[in-house]
């Protein structure tokens, strides 16, 4: 908690939107459309303009999508760097965020469960027949990473002695076995949520849940899409995308009560009562297990 006894989380959150509304990534344009709404759908448009009142976005042109969305995922990593690593006394470790965005050099491969797809990655370069076979799409690069650093031994060894030279000599988590980080999680930043963004976050989750060979990290969604319908296009069913997080999960819910249909108010309730659609709070401690 903080001096005024707020809890951490409920802080960071209010720092989060904060930061939306000032970079201009929720903002309402002239017209008075917010800019995560869909201009052409009327009930898109009702649904934003009651969370960003809540949220209370200030009036501002609209930004250029790409420029929201990478400045979406910049906050939303900021966000997470801000929370999960604090909570040592229930997941510790020496933990990174990183924001990867178009950063070709740094791929899921940069990590022990991935490393291997480096490897196969020089031979399709190499031999057009093998690239034409496979193609690329093993390769995947994640908007947003948290990784763990593996454990020296005398960190290993503390309080008490855990591991020696005769034993636990391939162990992700020993340093001397590898050295290179350990993937904990895949988050995908989509500020808005039409059906293509929907199928590349799919993709890329089954990318990494085929080509691990180890752990599989957390593969999550964080998106401001305000339709319950487009929220549903990646939250609904199991197998790929462990959960969906939504910027405002509360102020969508009472925005969807005044302003939806009973159809999305009965959609939404199905993602949440599914526990398929959480709010960005929830994140941290999901993380954390």
């Amino acid at each position: 908690m903080d001096d005024d006894g707020t809890a951490l989380i409920a802080r960071q959150r209010e720092a989060f939107h904060r930061s939306l509304v000032e970079k201009g990534v929720l903002a309402i344009s002239p017209a008075g459309i917010p800019s995560n709404a869909d201009s052409n759908n009327g009930a898109s448009c009702r649904i934003a303009v009651g969370i960003a009142e809540r949220l209370m976005a200030e009036l501002h042109e609209r930004h250029a999508g790409q420029t929201s969305g990478a400045k979406f995922e910049t906050i939303v990593a900021d966000y997470v760097a801000l929370t999960f690593p604090r909570l040592q006394h229930v997941r510790p470790g020496n933990w990174t965020v990183m924001k990867l965005g178009n950063r070709s050099s740094l791929r899921a491969s940069s990590y022990i469960q991935y490393e291997h797809l480096a490897y196969l990655d020089e031979l399709t370069r190499e031999n057009k027949s093998l690239s034409a076979m496979i193609g690329n799409d093993y390769m995947v690069s994640p908007d947003i990473v948290v990784y763990r650093e593996p454990c020296t031994d005398d960190e290993l060894n503390q309080p008490f002695r855990v591991v020696d030279d005769a034993t636990c000599l391939e162990s992700d988590l020993r340093k001397r076995t590898d050295g290179k980080p350990i993937l904990h999680a895949s988050i995908s930043a989509k500020w808005t949520m039409r059906s293509d963004r929907a199928q590349n976050s799919r993709t890329e989750a089954l990318n990494l849940i085929r080509n691990r060979k180890g752990s599989l990290p957390h593969i999550v969604v964080v998106t401001g899409e305000p339709l319950p319908s487009r929220l549903a296009s990646i939250a609904l069913g199991t197998g790929d995308i462990d959960c969906t997080y939504h910027f405002a999960l509360y102020e969508l819910i009472e925005s969807v009560k005044d302003n939806g249909s009973e159809d999305a108010i009965d959609m939404l309730e199905t993602l949440i009562e599914g526990r398929r659609l959480k709010d960005i709070s929830d994140l941290p401690l999901d993380l954390a297990v």
